[in-house]
């Protein structure tokens, strides 16, 4: 091999070398600081595509989580203001029944006529204050709630929920002034066994939804979470082989740069040609 001194190929080559390493080094060091495998789009760009897309979607059932929280909330209020208004037309038809005596004069039946009016008028006032998110849920006002509950755009994304009236007079059929008399009484029994059949069917259409909404909250929690640990098997560094990398790397740039050094030591050696 010729000795030259203009053009040091060794140190050329050793320099080359050790660019590679450092650069290496360098993508060690920045997975293993971040945590990531995939830092940018040169990194692993089929990857960061499949893993943007995992994370958006991920970011969207979050959302449908909260979306299916909400509705379980308004069908849990829902269901406690039918539950009042049973109770209050369990007592009116206690009242009807008391006020169907043929022993009551017209004074003593008023007394279980005037319960029975303001009962009626707690009803509506249950029914118009029974509100989530804006909406009157019991009032007639909102005959049905859909709920986004997906992470695309189609109809089993979405869940409508009916939402029956229970106002006194439009639904329940409850009318003010019914016990009056003995016959009103006896035709009142006949509208109270009604109306607590209207009542629950209406919190049979609150329970089987809040049941429908727990198996949907279910699956979107599983599929939350794969979906998460789909994108870490992409996105995420495996420490134990980035950390044998780095050490690997580490010990090239080392190695690299004691062979540069003495790469450009190498000319020296003309210098014994001149002695």
């Amino acid at each position: 091999m010729s000795l030259v001194i203009n053009t040091n190929v060794a140190a050329l080559v050793a320099q080359q070398n050790l660019s590679v390493s450092n650069s290496q080094m360098k993508v060690s060091v920045q997975r293993l600081s971040s945590g990531y495998r995939v830092n940018s789009a040169a990194d692993d760009a089929a990857g960061l595509g499949r893993a943007d897309q995992l994370r958006s979607q991920s970011r969207m059932i979050q959302a449908s989580i909260r979306n299916i929280n909400d509705g379980v909330s308004a069908m849990e209020i829902a269901d406690k203001a039918a539950e009042q208004i049973t109770n209050i037309v369990t007592r009116m038809g206690e009242l009807a029944a008391s006020s169907a005596q043929g022993t009551l004069d017209s004074t003593n039946r008023s007394y279980y006529s005037d319960e029975y009016n303001k009962l009626i008028n707690e009803i509506d006032r249950i029914a118009n204050t029974t509100e989530f998110g804006g909406y009157k849920l019991i009032n007639g006002g909102t005959s049905a709630l859909t709920m986004y509950i997906g992470f695309k755009n189609t109809s089993n994304d979405q869940l409508s929920i009916s939402l029956n009236a229970l106002t006194s007079t439009s639904s329940l059929n409850l009318v003010s002034g019914a016990i009056s008399t003995q016959a009103g009484a006896l035709s009142a029994l006949d509208s109270v066994s009604a109306a607590l059949k209207t009542i629950n069917d209406a919190r049979a259409i609150y329970g089987a939804s809040t049941n429908r909404l727990s198996a949907a909250l279910n699956n979107l929690q599983v599929t939350y979470t794969n979906y998460q640990a789909a994108e870490s098997r992409i996105r995420d560094a495996d420490f134990a082989y980035e950390t044998a990398q780095y050490t690997k790397n580490q010990i090239m740039v080392q190695a690299g740069t004691s062979i540069l050094a003495q790469a450009n030591q190498s000319p020296q050696n003309v210098l014994s040609l001149l002695r």
